[in-house]
């Protein structure tokens, strides 16, 4: 199907390569973050250990969760700056407004990815070292740490959740991206605005496993010329 609007020449490389693969790397990110969260450490995440636990349990698995969070923040707020510029390439002529202010909630979701998990991994680091002088004080850090990345990129979905909607509705009716692709952004970005409401933080399960669907096929997209993906289902 020919799309009613076609990327400017200026605007069609042959392929998005930088995008598709940040896209890719994004869902991995997400499949290996909920492998870590529903296995190994699933003692941690999903139970209701109290604050000497939570540091014994840390401890215990410093090198685990120093991967976990190097990926799941680090390497996951890299990948997601490629992907929105590319996003916004392709969607800027038809709705340069919402193009834009999308890119800006992806930028910031990156800054607040690389900001959770430096914060997370220098304060393992910390804990493990105060631990062996002052087991109450490390308890202490340990929860001031977590409230704090809690706050900046594990309790809610806000910033990814509108940079999902409102990247959704740049390229619905545009033929830029597939509709399919929109309407799982849509939901998947509702979903992410959902867990700022108290006791609906179990909805985002739905923004990371749909997420995943969403990064991993908006990378297959890219992966194509641009105007080959123009009206596709």
């Amino acid at each position: 199907m020919t799309s009613p609007n076609p990327l400017p020449s200026a605007q069609l490389p042959r392929f998005r390569h930088a995008g598709a693969i940040g896209g890719l790397t994004a869902a991995a990110t997400f499949v290996f973050g909920i492998a870590l969260f529903v296995s190994s450490l699933s003692d941690y995440t999903t139970g209701d250990p109290t604050p000497a636990e939570s540091v014994a349990f840390l401890l215990g698995r410093q090198t685990t969760f120093y991967a976990w969070y190097l990926v799941i923040f680090i390497v996951f707020g890299v990948a997601i700056i490629p992907l929105a510029r590319e996003l916004r390439t392709r969607l800027v002529d038809v709705q340069p407004l919402l193009a834009d202010v999308a890119t800006v909630f992806a930028y910031v979701w990156a800054g607040l990815m690389f900001a959770t998990g430096m914060i997370s991994n220098i304060g393992i680091a910390a804990v493990a070292d105060l631990d062996e002088t002052d087991t109450a004080a490390a308890e202490h850090l340990w929860s001031a740490i977590d409230a704090v990345t809690e706050g900046l990129g594990g309790g809610n979905e806000l910033v990814g959740g509108m940079w999902l909607l409102l990247i959704s509705l740049a390229a619905w009716g545009s033929s830029r991206l597939p509709n399919a692709v929109n309407i799982l952004g849509a939901v998947c970005g509702i979903a992410g605005l959902v867990t700022l409401v108290p006791g609906l933080s179990d909805v985002g399960m739905i923004f990371g496993l749909g997420s995943i669907v969403w990064f991993a096929w908006i990378g297959t997209v890219l992966l194509r010329p641009a105007n080959a993906t123009d009206g596709a289902a």
